[in-house]
């Protein structure tokens, strides 16, 4: 465990490749049933348990793309094609011992863990949103926008596994300034934000070149950028409800990403309608 910040990116890089990641436990009770069962595992059922977790997806990857080669012309960019690369008694191998986040942080301050399953929780959240979404735009693979979806805010992950006193440092902070941007409130206590150290582990990690553009805002011009984009941002604003005032404009550019109204957004999502002179912005003003 780390209490302290690390004094640059590469000392964090450096943690995170040499340390084994923990997994959710849920993952790990699967997986070892699945193990149980080896004669009966299917590629696509166990790339579903895998797509649940983010750290998981992000152990397969980074397992897989040494395997790559020359043969192959392209990046293994899902994990039910990583896994059939693998071999599926290979694949239970090499993830055999698994560390879950819930033993890493036994005894640490409870809302540590209460925190990063937030964390998670809302990265699936933004996952389900991705790729819903991704259908409706007829996305030539969805499961990547899926994944970039789920490993977006990788690195607030793995700092709260590691480090959760920093995490609820830069929680707290932003509690106390709710006007806050969440980059700053990283950088005040890590000295960058977190994006920095996500970029940097995904070229270390030789994570494929497409999902490291899917999960860099900067390229949010790019309509499946904006996918993976908006769909972490709407699971972000609605983490605690549905009266977050940044919503509304989420609904807008949602729709505007889907070439559907504001209100046919928050129909999708499940929200009761809007009354109709807010819906119709007659409100506005």
């Amino acid at each position: 465990m780390i209490d302290h910040p690390l004094p640059d990116i590469e000392s964090w890089v450096l943690f995170f490749n040499n340390n084994s990641l923990p997994v959710l436990r849920v993952t790990k009770r699967r997986l070892d049933e699945m193990r149980d069962n080896l004669d009966r595992v299917d590629a696509r059922e166990l790339a579903r348990v895998i797509l649940q977790d983010p750290i998981m997806t992000v152990r397969v990857l980074a397992y897989i793309q040494p395997m790559r080669g020359r043969a192959l012309q392209h990046d293994i960019t899902t994990i039910a094609s990583a896994v059939m690369m693998a071999g599926i008694e290979p694949f239970f191998n090499r993830f055999s011992e698994l560390l879950t986040i819930e033993e890493q942080l036994q005894g640490e301050d409870r809302h540590a863990l209460l925190g990063i399953l937030q964390i998670i929780r809302r990265a699936q959240r933004a996952a389900d949103y991705a790729q819903e979404w991704a259908i409706w735009r007829h996305d030539i693979n969805m499961e990547e926008i899926r994944i970039a979806a789920l490993l977006h805010d990788l690195a607030e992950i793995l700092v709260w596994c590691s480090a959760p006193k920093l995490g609820l440092d830069i929680l707290a902070r932003q509690q106390a300034q709710p006007t806050l941007r969440s980059a700053d409130a990283q950088t005040q206590v890590l000295g960058f934000a977190f994006q920095e150290i996500q970029m940097a582990l995904c070229r270390v990690w030789h994570l494929p070149e497409l999902l490291q553009h899917l999960i860099n805002d900067d390229n949010s011009e790019r309509a499946r950028v904006r996918n993976v984009l908006l769909a972490v941002r709407l699971a972000r604003h609605s983490a605690h409800g549905w009266e977050d005032a940044a919503l509304p404009d989420d609904y807008k550019d949602i729709g505007h990403l889907l070439n559907i109204t504001p209100e046919a957004v928050r129909q999708r999502i499940g929200l009761a309608p809007m009354p109709a002179r807010e819906a119709d912005g007659s409100e506005a003003g």
